[in-house]
């Protein structure tokens, strides 16, 4: 029998703020944290959800910010999971997409890993991180690789999560891939046009079921099942047959031991992007039938696409609308598409009595994942 992973503690910094409780409360009153952002350059659209209060007055490089906002959130977390950073048998599995490697001269001849080596280093950590970087997927593709040194008794605990920043660079590429709002983010809705950046960190503490309960640790959910594929259909845009989205849902059910119909609550990719939209909504029809089926909110109305990040703060929010049995509204979303197969959050928060979710990140490249959480209520 495979050990149960348990999730035992979890930070974020977002937008909104940081600390689960404030940001939740903010999530749930609709909220967005997008402001202006000059740009020297032309852009489709000039605004996006930044990290507010950061630098505290000083200019910071690329490099420095995203390890500052990586130590940071690192150490909220395993201070909310009560443990040290510096334990024998723990393990960080670190993401980001590109990070500050395209908009820092200091990084472009140093090794991929370099930021993730400060970053633990400063932790106090035992072991070197895995780092991976698997697009809008790596937050969640942290998750799923954790969760698989646990079981496979490589460590007791694992740090897992992913943090990204605004650059210039990202803001410049989506601009001219045309995945970049020139409006605002609407995920789901019939009138959306693209995506909205933001930046962000998020970590996940998971531990063997076994360890967390020798230490009478609290236990805030529990990580059932993970799974992921990648469709490989295009560098940017997703399978349209979705055929790898409803892969990763189906073997992280699989994994779970669950049937479909067994869950209630889904946090969805939600890009607001057309063609994953469509993606999307043809997934949730194969895995969960043409209508009917569970719950779906979405977040990144909220924070922006916070890219490597977006997986774990994602599966934060999934966790805590389970623990909660209410979810925030999708920001954007006005006029749902007709054809969407599952019920959405719109206009309000709303109250649900599920117990089993799951969150589903669709990075580009191809980067399908899928983790299914379960809490106790």
């Amino acid at each position: 029998m495979v050990a149960p992973v348990v999730v035992t503690g979890a930070a974020w910094t977002t937008p909104l703020g940081s600390g689960l409780d404030a940001v939740w409360r903010r999530l749930l009153a609709g909220e967005h944290g997008f402001v202006e952002v000059p740009s020297p350059h032309r852009l489709r659209n000039t605004q996006a959800a930044v990290v507010p209060g950061r630098s505290s007055g000083q200019v910071e490089g690329p490099a420095e910010r995203l390890r500052g906002l990586a130590v940071a959130t690192l150490r909220e977390a395993l201070e909310h999971a009560g443990l040290p950073g510096d334990g024998a048998r723990t393990l960080f599995v670190l993401g980001t997409s590109l990070g500050a490697y395209l908009d820092d001269e200091g990084e472009r001849n140093a090794p991929l890993h370099q930021w993730a080596d400060a970053v633990v280093g400063a932790l106090g950590a035992k072991a070197p991180p895995v780092v991976l970087s698997t697009a809008c997927s790596s937050g969640s593709d942290a998750l799923v690789v954790g969760a698989e040194c646990i079981r496979a008794g490589l460590a007791d605990v694992c740090v897992c999560g992913g943090v990204d920043i605004l650059t210039p660079s990202k803001r410049l590429a989506h601009s001219a891939l045309s995945t970049l709002s020139p409006s605002r983010a609407r995920a789901y809705d019939t009138r959306h046009d693209g995506m909205m950046l933001g930046e962000g960190a998020a970590f996940l503490v998971l531990e063997s079921a076994a360890h967390a309960e020798q230490r009478s640790a609290r236990i805030l959910a529990r990580l059932r099942g993970v799974g992921s594929a990648n469709d490989a259909a295009s560098m940017t845009s997703p399978d349209p047959a979705a055929a790898g989205a409803r892969l990763a849902m189906e073997r992280s059910l699989v994994d779970a031991g669950l049937a479909a119909s067994e869950i209630g609550l889904v946090n969805g990719h939600g890009s607001a992007t057309p063609v994953n939209d469509r993606a999307e909504a043809a997934a949730f029809r194969s895995v969960f039938g043409a209508k009917g089926g569970p719950l779906v909110f979405a977040t990144k109305g909220a924070f922006g696409h916070t890219l490597g990040a977006t997986g774990a703060m994602e599966a934060i929010a999934t966790i805590l609308g389970l623990r909660e049995g209410i979810v925030p509204p999708i920001v954007g979303l006005e006029q749902p598409d007709p054809e969407f197969p599952c019920p959405l959050s719109v206009g309000a928060p709303t109250r649900h009595s599920a117990r089993k979710g799951l969150s589903v990140t669709l990075g580009f490249g191809g980067f399908d994942t899928s983790l299914v959480f379960e809490v106790a209520r």
